[in-house]
C-alpha cells in the first residue's frame, strides 16, 4: 500500500493506522465518577425545578377559597357570555381547577432538600457554583448552610 502522501512527514500507511487504532475503554473509577456526577446533577436539578415551580408571584395571592369562588363566578357567567368570552371563560375555568388541585395537593420539598444537601457541596465545587449564584436561584442561606456552601467559596 502507498503512504497517505508522498512527503517524509506524511509515510504512515494507511494499514498501519488501521492496526495501531486501540479500544478506548473506561476504568472503573471513571465510570463511577461518572455515575456519581449524574447523581448530584439530578438532585441539584429536581430541588432547583420544585423551588422554582413553587416560587411565590407577584400580586395577591390566591387560596383556595378565593378560586372556589371565582369558578362559582365563571359558571354564572359563562351561559350569558358569548361564543369568544365563552371559550375564555372555559379556559379560565380549567386554568383555576388546576391551580386548585395543585394547592390541595401541596409539595413536599423536604425531599428535594435532603437530597439537595447531600450533594451540593461536592457539585458546587466540581463545577465551581458560588453561594451568589445559588442564592440568585432562590436557594435559601439556611440550605445552603447545611450543605456547608459558604459565601466565601
Amino acid at each position: 500500500m502507498k503512504p497517505v502522501r508522498s512527503s517524509p512527514y506524511f509515510s504512515v500507511k494507511l494499514s498501519d493506522m488501521a492496526t495501531k487504532a486501540k479500544k478506548k475503554t473506561m476504568s472503573n473509577e471513571h465510570k463511577s465518577a461518572l455515575a456519581v456526577g449524574r447523581t448530584q446533577g439530578r438532585a441539584v436539578r429536581n430541588y432547583l425545578e420544585a423551588l422554582e415551580a413553587h416560587k411565590p408571584k407577584r400580586g395577591r395571592k390566591r387560596t383556595p377559597d378565593s378560586i372556589s369562588k371565582r369558578l362559582a363566578s365563571i359558571d354564572g357567567e359563562i351561559d350569558e357570555a358569548g361564543a369568544m368570552d365563552r371559550l375564555l371563560l372555559v379556559q379560565e375555568r380549567t386554568d383555576l381547577q388546576n391551580e386548585l388541585e395543585s394547592l390541595e395537593a401541596g409539595i413536599d420539598l423536604a425531599d428535594f432538600e435532603e437530597a439537595f444537601i447531600a450533594e451540593a457541596l461536592e457539585f458546587s465545587e466540581r463545577k465551581g457554583i458560588s453561594y451568589a449564584s445559588w442564592r440568585e436561584l432562590g436557594v435559601e442561606p439556611a440550605v445552603l448552610k447545611a450543605a456547608g456552601i459558604r459565601r466565601s467559596m
